[in-house]
């Protein structure tokens, strides 16, 4: 009810008006400026009557998370009356500020010029913030020399390289329907929820996102009772409210239910392209941290904002369709006969196993440092799981050419009213990185705070490339048909080492990716060089998706992001070890010797070897929180002093000084925490914040 969609466009537009404007956003053709003026005063008109004063370009700048800038339809005339007026020009084009958004060296601060563009392929909406509405225009966001400023343009460029070569493919089949190939997206969002009193007294939740201290509480999830279990009335009233307001923004929220965690939860949309899947996936966690206060509850969409359970991703299904109705990655009841199926399945393949690092610094980010690897999250291996089905028919390629597909059997469960149920062919993996489930892939990396522009543009962008090699393979043969067994041959045999079926969570895995020759790049700071090395630089630009100057833009902002996130939780470590843990150390050691000390002037024979024992075990530790206290601020000092002469180097400073160093520290103040008296202890503590909702 608050977008303006294709059954209010239909409505209010005319309709010679209305059809060129679907042209454009069905058919990918460019915008004619002529209808611009009326769409402007019909979105106008709409938005007035819903109770609207304002309206905004609504971008997505380099921070990771939405922009606006509010601007009234209030013009006034002459004789003092008000006029409510938009115009095609500012409908298509804005002017904000561009100088203080992260722009890798692509504005200097004092070139603040900026430009948001519309983007009509994502339809304007409304949001309604306690009462005050506004009309929201999805748009791109530009320099003021044309380089892309933000994670939308792209992503709209990336989608049009993935349409132009996957249409070459399809073109080679016979297809000679379908115009346009578009990705599509649907992102389940894990977060976690708690009361908003324990949020409001941990300054590292505040400031981080984080826990940066906290010691387990006697029960995790080890008991996997949380998962799938009853939710309870609050967080219901939450998700209720939550569905309620996602759908009035057209936002099809599907399923809900707890995750493992204690106090973590998921919501899964209807799959959408993927230009609108990634701007309903940022009004998501908008309105998400909005409704959540609004019911006391704060949520947390940081990747690991509890130490020892499991952390949030998001679970990014990807796939491609054609606009005349085909999912390209549906395999069919037999996917070996299915030639142009398996050619685009082994296109991503090799697009996978070829640029798996771009793929890895798709979803690098220091909370995802924290979460890959651990026994919840894929490891930092890029791999794929195709299941047995798949996996059989790629051995048959390398071997000249699948003959048969394996097929799903009825599974009996043994009781007489249950019918027999109809088993698929293969099973799941939820340990795959990358993952076949069915007719598309899920991507399941990506960071749960991140927005999923990044890790698609990459997507789009690797199978283009790809598809485009197989596609000039395939004109430039006299034999499609046998030129085309060779290509599919020929990855097969390259690159099933990328396929992998098993447990991502095992040693013996690492090593042996190891020895298939796959990558684990451990963190952050190691995968950001990937955006730029010589073949990234090359695919981008051949595709006209990212420049070189884009592209080592976006390497500078996402270093320095690191770097500043890294020093953030550093000092606010110290500052709750300096104002908050070493004062309540302090006051219970007090206690305690006064304790002693009462007791034994009291009664001279009195036993106190328990509280000396627990004075002299908690001092001792109180020393050693203080020196893993100085030499974490020794370690920020070094950095900041060190005079690193590039940003890599820095972060690289920044990951082995500093990180290693808040490591230590925290380790001590754990301990402290289960030593202290509850009552002294000043921050609330894991079993408040995870068990009472």
């Amino acid at each position: 009810m608050n977008v303006f969609n294709d059954a209010v466009m239909s409505e209010r537009l005319p309709k010679s008006m209305y059809k060129l404007l679907k042209k454009t956003i069905e058919g990918g053709l460019p915008l004619d400026p002529s209808i611009a003026d009326t769409v402007a005063n019909a979105m106008k008109e709409w938005a007035v009557e819903r109770g609207a004063t304002h309206y905004t370009h609504w971008f997505q700048p380099m921070t990771g998370i939405t922009a606006e800038k509010h601007d009234s339809f209030i013009s006034l005339l002459d004789n003092g009356r008000v006029l409510m007026e938009f115009s095609g020009k500012e409908l298509i084009k804005g002017e904000p500020d561009a100088s203080s958004f992260p722009s890798g060296g692509l504005r200097a601060t004092f070139e603040a010029r900026g430009y948001t563009a519309w983007d009509c392929t994502s339809p304007a909406f409304l949001k309604d913030d306690s009462g005050i509405i506004t009309l929201c225009i999805p748009t791109v966001f530009c320099s003021y020399n044309g380089e892309a400023l933000d994670k939308k343009t792209p992503l709209l460029r990336s989608m049009e390289a993935l349409s132009k070569q996957a249409l070459r493919v399809l073109a080679l089949f016979g297809n000679t329907t379908a115009t346009r190939v578009i990705s599509t997206v649907g992102p389940e969002q894990e977060y976690f929820l708690i009361d908003k009193k324990y949020y409001e007294k941990r300054k590292d939740l505040i400031f981080c996102g984080r826990t940066l201290f906290g010691a387990m509480p006697p029960k995790g999830q080890e008991l996997e009772d949380h998962y799938f279990g009853s939710i309870k009335e609050r967080v219901a009233a939450f998700m209720q409210e939550l569905n309620t307001e996602l759908w009035k923004l057209g936002i099809a929220a599907k399923t809900q239910h707890n995750e493992v965690a204690p106090g973590q939860f998921e919501l899964a949309p209807i799959f959408n392209t993927t230009n609108i899947s990634t701007d309903h996936n940022q009004l998501v966690m908008d309105y998400m941290k909005k409704i959540a206060n609004r019911h006391g509850l704060v949520c947390l969409l940081h990747e690991k904002p509890f130490a020892g359970v499991n952390g949030s991703g998001k679970h990014n299904n990807w796939s491609m369709a054609t606009n005349d109705g085909q999912n390209l990655l549906e395999p069919g009841s037999t996917p070996h006969d299915n030639a142009q199926f398996l050619t685009f399945l082994c296109a991503i393949i090799k697009a996978v196993d070829d640029y798996a690092g771009l793929l890895r610094v798709s979803c690098a980010n220091p909370g995802n440092d924290h979460r890959l690897g651990a026994n919840e999250a894929p490891p930092a291996i890029i791999s794929m799981f195709l299941g047995d089905q798949l996996t059989d028919i790629i051995e048959q390629l390398t071997n000249g050419g699948p003959k048969s597909s394996k097929q799903g059997e009825s599974m009996s469960i043994g009781v007489t009213t249950l019918p027999a149920l109809a088993k698929d062919s293969t099973d799941r993996n939820r340990t795959s990185p990358f993952a076949f489930t069915g007719n598309k892939f899920e991507f399941r990396m990506v960071p749960s705070s991140l927005s999923i522009s990044g890790p698609n543009v990459i997507l789009n962008t690797i199978v283009a490339e790809v598809l485009c090699q197989i596609a000039d393979r395939l004109q430039n043969s006299s034999n499609f048909n046998g030129e085309l067994r060779v290509v599919l041959r020929d990855i097969a045999r390259n690159h099933k080492r990328i396929i992998f079926n098993g447990n991502n969570y095992t040693q013996a895995w690492v090593e042996e990716a190891k020895q298939r020759g796959l990558r684990n790049i451990s963190s952050t700071v190691a995968a950001i060089p990937e955006l730029i090395t010589k073949t990234s630089l090359e695919l981008f630009e051949k595709h006209k998706v990212l420049s070189n100057t884009e592209l080592h833009s976006r390497y500078e902002i996402l270093l320095e992001q690191y770097s500043k996130q890294i020093n953030i939780e550093a000092r606010t470590m110290l500052d709750m070890g300096k104002r908050q843990i070493i004062p309540a150390v302090i006051k219970y050691t007090n206690l305690l010797a006064s304790s002693i000390y009462n007791i034994k002037g009291a009664f001279s024979g009195a036993q106190v070897t328990v509280q000396e024992e627990i004075l002299t075990e908690i001092s001792e530790t109180l020393v050693k929180f203080k020196a893993k206290l100085d030499d974490l601020e020794s370690a920020l000092a070094k950095v900041h002093n060190g005079g690193a002469t590039h940003a890599y180097a820095e972060a690289v400073s920044y990951r082995d000084i500093v990180f290693t160093a808040m490591a230590q520290l925290r380790a001590e103040g754990d301990k402290l925490e289960t030593m202290v008296d509850a009552e002294l202890w000043p921050m609330p503590t894991y079993a408040e914040m995870l068990f009472m909702l």
